[in-house]
């Protein structure tokens, strides 16, 4: 079993088709073919179902496997590099839209001063969707919306952030003035977060002992999705303080609810294995970030 092969496959497993993957690692499909023939001989049994294209349970495993082994290897290339004291390479980093907003530019200006070389991938997405891919070794590190759920992944706080009913203009709520008590919320439909997510399971949490049920206007996956219905006046939503631009903020009506928790984000990477020095130095450049008071969003606050 060589690297060539499972580079192969996973090419396969990324780009969709024999040819796609070629293209992506330089190369004819015919060698793509070979590869993958190869693995499959060596393996005893179909990696790719050739009828469409897909692959097989067990395709799916080995490329599971090989990705680790891929990550394993650049990480190898890159721990090398720095014992010259030079972070190179590249790490894949997921982060929620929100949180994204305003850390990816400060990272970005960071890293070029301290590790040049250092090449950031960033993957924007919800926690949902990013966990599976920081678990099977797409992604290197995660901002998540915390807690994390999968058994293989381990997380740090990075920051907490509070959290506000924001409501279009001309809507009655906009006129209330103060702030706001859980059971203000019991009539009141809002656009939420779907049930099962993090952010839906802990509003759920604080609101169902009093007897709350929160009624929603329409239930989606995303909270930068649902920040943007509301600016655009669909109705209101329980926002954390990122998920609010700054050059929005004049423009609506945002209330604290007595009782509702901050919200609550890490960054996540696999319990096993050794990260790499890139990945290292990014977690550390990310801790770093979040404590620069300067350019900090309002309403976040940056764990101990």
């Amino acid at each position: 079993m060589e690297l060539r092969h499972l580079q192969a496959l996973t090419a396969i497993s990324d780009h969709g088709t024999f040819s796609a993957a070629a293209e992506h690692l330089n190369t004819v499909q015919s060698n793509i073919s070979a590869h993958v023939a190869r693995l499959e001989r060596e393996l005893g049994t179909p990696l790719i179902d050739r009828a469409d294209g897909t692959l097989t349970e067990e395709g799916r495993v080995v490329v599971t496997r090989a990705r680790r082994i891929l990550s394993e290897l650049d990480a190898l290339v890159s721990d090398v590099a720095a014992c010259r004291d030079e972070v190179t390479g590249t790490v894949r980093v997921g982060m929620i839209g929100t949180a994204a907003r305003w850390l990816v530019p400060r990272l970005m200006d960071l890293a070029r001063k301290r590790h040049p070389k250092l090449r950031l991938v960033v993957v924007e997405g919800n926690t949902t969707g990013l966990e599976p891919q920081l678990a099977s070794g797409q992604l290197d590190l995660a901002v998540l919306h915390l807690p994390v759920t999968g058994r293989d992944l381990v997380a740090r706080l990075l920051f907490e952030e509070d959290l506000m009913l924001v409501v279009p203009g001309g809507h009655a709520m906009a006129a209330v003035e103060g702030s706001l008590a859980l059971e203000d919320l019991a009539d009141l439909e809002l656009l939420l977060p779907v049930p099962g997510t993090a952010f839906r399971d802990e509003l759920d949490a604080v609101t169902r002992p009093l007897g709350i049920t929160l009624l929603p206007a329409a239930e989606i996956d995303g909270l930068r999705l649902i920040a943007s219905l509301t600016f655009e006046g669909y109705g209101p939503a329980i926002l954390p303080a990122t998920a609010i631009p700054s050059s929005l903020r004049s423009q609506f009506h945002g209330m604290t609810v007595e009782g509702l928790p901050r919200r609550r984000v890490g960054v996540a990477q696999r319990s096993r294995g050794l990260p790499s020095a890139p990945t290292r130095a990014l977690n550390d450049l990310l801790k770093e970030v979040v404590a620069m008071p300067e350019g900090r969003p309002e309403g976040v606050h940056a764990a101990d």
